[in-house]
């Protein structure tokens, strides 16, 4: 595999279009199964103070009745079943965007699941596991099979 290519996903054109997929993926369930209307790279602005500064969440409404946050994260194991610690990271950088959001929003974190045989447990258990003390309260942790097509809310 060329250098430039070796964090690449295997079978994907880029790792933004297997993220972009995931993205419909999960507007599509939300549609489906909760009569959703979501809109993509939905801007709010958030702070952690006076100042507010736009953030774009992957999947958004601002409906008088619904208010609803998505962040959809397609992470996966490393090909030789490490944690991708990177990754992770960027989950904990979303929970942060999720605290300094409104609380008036229903905040929903949702995942790829990916199984990892040597730990016996998925990347959002295992995130859970370790994690779980960064996880806002009113943040919900769903995991999408992209085989099946079916999520499991998992907080």
């Amino acid at each position: 595999m060329e250098k430039n290519l070796r964090f690449q996903r295997k079978n994907a054109s880029s790792n933004a279009s297997v993220g972009r997929e995931f993205e419909v993926w999960a507007e599509q369930y939300f549609a489906q199964a909760e009569r959703l209307d979501l809109t993509r790279n939905f801007k709010l602005s958030i702070g952690a103070g006076e100042v507010k500064k736009e953030h774009n969440f992957d999947l958004g409404c601002d409906y008088d009745t619904k208010k609803i946050l998505v962040e959809c994260k397609s992470h996966t194991w490393t090909d030789s079943g490490k944690v991708p610690s990177a990754k992770l990271t960027v989950w904990n950088e979303a929970m942060f965007y999720f605290l300094l959001a409104p609380s008036e929003y229903r905040k929903i974190m949702f995942v790829q699941k990916d199984f990892n045989s040597k730990l016996k447990k998925t990347l959002a258990q295992y995130y859970l596991q370790r994690y779980s003390h960064l996880i806002p309260e009113d943040v919900e942790l769903w995991e999408y099979d992209v085989v099946s097509h079916k999520p499991t809310r998992l907080r």
